[in-house]
């Protein structure tokens, strides 16, 4: 995908491409201009224009440094763009990574930047631990470029004033000759992703003669996200460290390195100055830009480990590494279907919102991006790790034959389970260390993207009743049992214990899993999943032998949920289930999962006529347009907020799996369902990424990349593919 700056009467060397790329959104970039950069710990975002406009540091659900996805002026930004405004950019990820390709080409050259975090090779003898760097690389692959460099972060969440300082560094030796590229291992790896020609013999290269070292003031809160008694939350969540940036520079062909000077500047939103630099590159010539928070332990251990002499040849070897990383990882994937591509790459966005300490998976990387552009306010943070998420997310790897993250997500339940709610349950969600306290703030001195307010940290729905997480949680540890590894018997008393309580609470009204703001009702998806999650007990009794005093209870209560369902969740007259025993008339996407969790068969025709009703547009009383569809009728549905919405990126693939479901009696419906998911794969961004939500002008909307939507992808592309591969075409 490319982008170009629009016509406007400014002439175009007074004009940068970032300025012509926002300008029809008012400041902003579409939320589907960005790809995604990580390191398993946090996560930025870059746009098209070379802007790292979103990171939060040095965990997900930390601070955020950078912000103006969310504040064009206050929220901070690290910029590296041509010039010149008449410029065409397009980004790409270089192949089975997770490592972001920029590329600006002009008349007179061709520039890319290349952007990641760093990720130890596997069985590296040298690099066996993580460098926690933001690593930026500039360069010119053809002919000449002028760059524009803009760091200006805002710590906090743009609440806290820093400082900056520039220092001299010493020990700098420029323009030394550095033939050094051929000495690193695999370097003809490098050489073949990169435009680098690390085999030269006459590269040259010198570190840095300066660094910018931003320097945040203490702060304290009093209410909001980190005010907890959980003390690794709070120190994750509170975290602001001093930030430096450096660089380094090389060229190849024998040529003389260009100059790279850091100047101080005012960006005018009052909380400390940043810096910029313009140079420019010939073909050849290359630029390493690298922030990190400063080292806090000054014990030679650690700066040894974490503070090694800075070169072009330890940076290269870390973009290596990271290459190297995330090659192994999708080599495992097992998915060879017709959609493979998009797969894996859903694949590698679900592990970059992976915590790896714990294995917990955010919902998003992002806070507050809106469900609807305007004041409705359906704003909300999902740097958080639901239990109906990672769930959904541990079946998906579990299908593509990435077992070790299933692994590690059931030792973050065990821990879960350890310390249940005094009645038994589990909460909806948690921090990504287990902890339970996420108190919601608005931060009224954000305007919110595209002036879109309120921005919220924090979530209020955390102690929300959400019955349905229970049948989520149970069909993954019994798929768990089934693919990855069998329980011990200390996982069956704690999954037993999980099923008692659900016995015990099924007839409980929820908030469902749309997570109303509005009244508990007896959501049909609730208790749909009530059920599953007896069922699956059930089953595992059966397959294990596991012992279980409450297993005729337990049936009992599955066999009258199962007849309660078909008798208060069915209106006859409108021939549909229904959104909540409550609301006879009201269509609900959720129950298009009643199939795919084995709850009815797809060829039921109470079923049946319940899809096909969705499938009508809204006017007439469904929920599908333009083969998108609407999770429910915001307008007419009761769900505590205003305005409308997109529809739901996850409830259209489930269209398509839910289709692939009922063609054993209609085999159109698998054709139906296959033209569904390369339509929605239309609607991905350039480099394959989901929000979401997908407005009317097909703009994504919501907190950005979404996991529930790209793990509905992966099981929608397994299902319908292993549906084609098995049906024989007439």
């Amino acid at each position: 995908m490319s982008g170009n700056c629009p016509a406007t009467g400014v002439p175009s060397r007074h004009r940068r491409l970032s300025d012509g790329m926002r300008e029809a959104l008012n400041g902003y970039l579409s939320i589907d201009q960005y790809g995604l950069i990580g390191n398993l710990h946090t996560a930025a975002l870059v746009g098209m224009d070379g802007s790292i406009d979103f990171m939060c540091w040095p965990e997900f659900d930390s601070p955020s440094v950078f912000c103006r996805l969310l504040d064009k002026n206050k929220g901070g930004h690290f910029a590296i763009t041509p010039a010149c405004a008449s410029t065409t950019c397009k980004q790409q990820y270089l192949p089975f990574s997770n490592v972001l390709a920029t590329k600006f080409l002009c008349e007179d050259g061709v520039g890319v930047v290349t952007d990641f975090m760093h990720r130890p090779r596997p069985r590296s003898r040298s690099h066996s631990y993580m460098m926690p760097w933001l690593v930026r690389s500039v360069e010119v692959i053809r002919g000449e470029m002028t760059f524009d460099m803009e760091c200006f972060p805002a710590f906090d969440y743009a609440r806290t004033p820093h400082a900056l300082q520039i220092d001299e560094i010493h020990d700098a030796d420029p323009c030394v000759p550095a033939r050094h590229a051929a000495e690193a291992e695999n370097s003809v790896f490098q050489s073949v992703f990169l435009h680098w020609d690390t085999t030269d013999q006459n590269t040259e290269s010198y570190n840095g003669t300066e660094r910018a070292v931003f320097t945040p003031e203490k702060c304290e809160h009093d209410v909001g996200l980190g005010v907890t008694s959980n003390e690794a939350d709070r120190l994750a969540q509170t975290a602001v460290h001093e930030m430096d940036l450096r660089y380094v520079v090389g060229c190849m062909g024998g040529g003389s390195c260009p100059r790279i000077k850091l100047t101080q500047s005012d960006h005018g939103s009052g909380l400390g100055q940043g810096v910029t630099s313009q140079f420019t590159l010939s073909e050849g010539m290359r630029v390493f830009f690298i922030m990190r928070s400063t080292p806090e332990d000054c014990s030679d251990l650690y700066l040894a480990k974490y503070d090694p002499a800075l070169s072009m040849k330890y940076v290269e070897t870390l973009l290596e590494d990271t290459l190297l990383y995330w090659l192994g990882w999708i080599r495992s994937c097992t998915y060879f279907g017709r959609w493979l591509e998009n797969v894996e790459r859903s694949a590698l966005i679900l592990k970059l919102l992976t915590y790896e300490p714990t294995g917990a998976v955010v919902a998003a990387v992002t806070f507050s991006l809106p469900e609807a552009i305007g004041d409705a306010g359906r704003n909300w943070d999902y740097r958080f790790t639901w239990v109906r998420d990672s769930a959904f997310t541990m079946y998906a790897f579990m299908r593509l034959g990435l077992t070790k993250e299933a692994k590690q997500y059931m030792g973050f339940v065990r821990a879960l389970c350890q310390e249940k709610n005094p009645d038994g349950g589990l909460q909806i969600m948690y921090t990504l260390r287990g902890g339970r306290e996420m108190a919601e703030l608005e931060l009224g001195h954000l305007e919110g993207y595209r002036a879109c307010a309120p921005v919220r940290i924090g979530n209020g729905a955390a102690d929300h009743l959400q019955l349905d997480i229970y049948g989520e949680l149970l069909d993954a540890v019994y798929l768990y049992n089934k693919f990855s590894q069998p329980l011990s018997f200390d996982e069956w008393v704690d999954i037993r214990a999980l099923v008692d309580y659900v016995c015990d609470n099924y007839d409980q009204p929820d908030m469902g899993i749309w997570e109303v703001r509005g009244k508990r009702q007896n959501f049909t998806y609730s208790k749909v999943q009530c059920w599953v999650a007896i069922d699956r007990g059930l089953r595992l009794v059966d397959k294990r032998d596991f012992p279980c005093r409450n297993k005729q209870r337990w049936q009992h209560t599955r066999d009258t949920l199962y007849e309660e369902i078909m008798e208060r969740a069915w209106n006859p007259e409108l021939e549909m289930f229904t959104q909540s025993y409550e609301h006879h008339e009201m269509l609900d996407a959720a129950v298009l999962a009643m199939p795919l969790v084995f709850f009815c068969a797809g060829t039921d025709p109470r079923f049946v006529k319940t899809m096909r009703r969705i499938m009508l547009p809204p006017h007439r009383g469904g929920l599908t347009a333009n083969n998108l569809v609407f999770r429910y009728n915001a307008v007419e549905t009761d769900d505590g907020l205003s305005g409308e919405e997109g529809t739901f990126s996850l409830c259209t693939f489930w269209l398509a799996e839910a289709l692939s479901r009922a063609s054993t009696a209609d085999v159109t419906l698998l054709y139906k369902a296959q033209i569904i998911i390369d339509e929605m794969i239309m609607y991905g961004n350039h480099v394959g990424l989901f929000s979401e939500e997908i407005d009317k002008a097909g703009k994504h909307l919501g907190n950005f990349p979404q996991a529930f939507t790209h793990i509905a992808l992966i099981s929608a592309a397994y299902n319908v593919d292993r549906a084609l591969k098995s049906t024989k075409h007439p």
